[in-house]
């Protein structure tokens, strides 16, 4: 974990946004799976997690269009099908994260998810994890390329708040940039496999958590209750 630097007086919390996939839910693998195997329908062309994470910023919508201008579409509804298939293994966050959310919505800080993922993706996440009803604000991503800064101050916007006492909770580097990038706090969230605590400093997190416990711990100390 590395140390929060910002002045003590600056320490309380005005709402938290949370990236979906590998922040919240254990969802990149069965996301990965599910793109091999739909893909492999159309093409003989292979994928590796690292290839696909290098496609990251458009939504899967996008990055079948690259990958298969001809036949996205078709792809596109099987990959929904193969996600939907594989989510039966991911039905809760991430061990700690509903306490986390439990903590923050019994006092009163505003939730928001800020994803790149598809909206139907999305939808199919939440169902099996039924963690929607946490948010005041959901904003998906652009097959047209990534929008997360957008996103994020949509949701500034809609509460009203500086950005500087909110938070945005994410795994990726893109998520680090994004939320300084509108000057919000970067927290990076090195749980998942497909993580790297350094990796999500060196972008800019002004805090790296390796467990969420820690995020608990941290939000606790940043909002106001017993």
């Amino acid at each position: 974990m590395t140390r929060d630097t910002r002045p003590s007086g600056s320490n309380r919390l005005e709402g938290v946004i949370f990236d979906l996939d590998g922040t919240l839910t254990d969802t990149l693998s069965i996301a990965f799976s599910a793109f091999r195997a739909s893909v492999a329908r159309f093409t003989v062309r292979e994928f590796t997690d690292e290839e696909l994470i290098g496609f990251f910023g458009p939504t899967e919508e996008g990055i079948l269009r690259r990958i298969l201008p001809s036949g996205w579409e078709q792809c596109f509804e099987v990959y929904l099908d193969e996600y939907m298939s594989r989510h039966a293994g991911c039905s809760a966050p991430f061990p700690g994260m509903m306490g986390v959310l439990d903590l923050l919505k019994a006092r009163g800080v505003p939730l928001g998810l800020v994803t790149g993922k598809a909206p139907r993706a999305v939808a199919i996440t939440l169902k099996y994890v039924d963690i929607s009803h946490y948010f005041d604000a959901i904003e998906m991503g652009s097959a047209e390329g990534g929008v997360k800064p957008q996103a994020l101050r949509r949701v500034i916007d809609k509460w009203c708040v500086d950005a500087s006492c909110v938070a945005y909770v994410g795994d990726a580097t893109s998520d680090m940039q994004a939320a300084n990038e509108i000057g919000l706090i970067a927290v990076g969230a090195a749980w998942a496999d497909t993580a790297e605590a350094a990796t999500l400093e060196a972008s800019g997190a002004r805090v790296v958590f390796t467990r969420t416990g820690e995020l608990f711990d941290w939000v606790r100390a940043r909002t106001a209750g017993p």
